[in-house]
């Protein structure tokens, strides 16, 4: 009998290590672009490795999914989603990978912002190409609102620790961290741009991705194409809001990290405008880039806006 409860024991004693590796290994994360998977990486810490899968400066309007994709869902325990028409190859991609896990809208909360289908915020262009609902356009680019982008991190957090309950007092720990940075950086570019008179606020950029930010900060943008970049502005459009920019007397103009130049230096050559630095909307930069994480893209496009608003109307 008591060689029989030593083995008993010893059995127990081996098994533990294995044990305790499979509870501290990593929640395995898949986030649809990089503004995500930096957002997931801040509150995972070391609970959690994140595979992007459009990364710095790609175009999640137009990506197209990988066969490294599939098996990246396959393998993992979360995948992370915008949501509002964003990623329109999803669901597709879910499915063909035969992923079981959990899926998070991490806009799930957020009051979209719609648009009429054949008019921007400014009433300037159409061709959206959004997520449509009775002849409006979902906006998906929500995260342009600092207060949305504290949804979408309370959102990541309640689904990491969901999946691994055990961790939940580091996670939210680290999420709460987070959110005291996002809420002074929103007091910070409020600051910012109530620096600058409110006729100077108005911003021309390659694609229609900051209307959340210019319905939160009060800024007027405008641009040549519409939610998505896959489809380009008529002669007409491009006139038209060649014709405002040479009106209000807007100075400087700038296209997206993921978006070709060649359009916007266009409008800026016919207005009589410059160009400036790449902004950051849709993807963050590489490491070495000035928008590596979402809080340093949105301190580096305030900057660049600020600059240039207060060049406007001379």
């Amino acid at each position: 009998m008591k060689r029989i409860l030593m083995a008993i024991c010893w059995a127990i004693i081996t098994c533990l290590p294995s044990y305790a590796h499979a509870a501290s290994t990593p929640i395995r994360v898949v986030a649809t672009f990089s503004i995500l998977g930096d957002m997931a990486r801040q509150i995972g810490g070391d609970s959690a490795v994140i595979k992007t899968l459009v990364g710095p400066d790609g175009d999640a309007h137009t990506y197209k999914p990988t066969p490294h994709d599939s098996l990246a869902l396959a393998s993992a325990d979360l995948v992370i989603v915008n949501g509002f028409g964003m990623e329109g190859w999803i669901d597709r991609l879910v499915s063909a990978s035969g992923f079981k896990g959990r899926v998070v809208i991490v806009s799930e909360g957020v009051s979209p912002r719609q648009i009429d289908e054949e008019d921007g915020a400014d009433g300037s262009h159409g061709h959206h190409h959004g997520n449509i609902h009775g002849g409006k356009a979902i906006d998906p680019h929500a995260w342009q609102d600092i207060s949305n982008a504290r949804i979408y991190a309370r959102n990541i957090a309640a689904a990491l620790v969901k999946v691994r309950p055990s961790d939940s007092a580091t996670i939210m720990a680290r999420a709460a961290s987070y959110d005291a940075e996002l809420e002074a950086l929103d007091r910070w570019v409020k600051a910012e741009i109530g620096s600058i008179a409110p006729q100077k606020r108005k911003i021309i950029t390659s694609h229609d991705a900051f209307g959340y930010f210019g319905a939160s900060y009060g800024v007027s943008f405008l641009s040549p194409q519409g939610l998505s970049t896959e489809v380009e502005p008529t002669a007409t459009e491009a006139a038209k809001l060649i014709e405002q920019m040479k009106t209000e007397k807007i100075k400087r103009v700038f296209f997206e990290s993921m978006a070709s130049p060649k359009l916007v230096k266009q409008l800026a050559k016919d207005a009589g405008a410059s160009v400036g630095e790449p902004v950051y909307s849709d993807a963050l930069s590489k490491e070495s880039g000035p928008a590596a994480t979402y809080v340093a893209m949105i301190r580096h496009n305030v900057t660049l806006f600020k600059a240039a608003m207060a060049l406007n109307g001379q």
